[in-house]
């Protein structure tokens, strides 16, 4: 199972369209790979192919976008610059779930989704591990 096969079944599932879906599966990615680094989150996406590129192109640490932002954005800056970059990776990935225009219901649904679909791929026992370095994610996520 690869990372498309992942995005067209929680869009499926959580009836969300394909851009949404690649947007929602890629930043969640990318708070995992910045959160959980380590040889867990390394054999994670090793097992699904293409899980890596997504989560680099929806790289929640990236630079905002010059000129916007606003209040929000210097408020996750000096989130991230107290909390360190652990947490400003979470911080930016949640801001950016719910900037997609989607509830939390829609996230939720996505996230557990793309959970179920992340234990198929790379297993449950790797899959919690990664999950488990991020327990604030799971619980944004209705998870846990």
């Amino acid at each position: 199972m690869n990372v498309q096969d992942i995005v067209n079944t929680v869009s499926q599932k959580a009836g969300l369209d394909q851009a949404t879906t690649e947007k929602v599966v890629g930043t969640i990615f990318s708070v995992l790979e910045h959160e959980a680094e380590g040889t867990s989150a390394s054999a994670f996406f090793a097992k699904i192919p293409g899980a890596d590129d997504l989560a680099h192109q929806y790289d929640v640490m990236a630079a905002a976008p010059a000129g916007g932002g606003g209040f929000l954005s210097s408020l996750q800056g000096a989130l991230g610059g107290v909390l360190g970059e652990k947490a400003g990776a979470l911080i930016n990935g949640l801001a950016a779930l719910k900037a997609s225009g989607l509830d939390m219901a829609q996230i939720q649904k996505a996230g557990e989704t793309l959970v179920q679909q992340a234990e198929a791929a790379a297993g449950p026992q790797l899959t919690n591990q990664v999950l488990g370095s991020v327990p604030s994610l799971k619980s944004h996520l209705g998870l846990g």
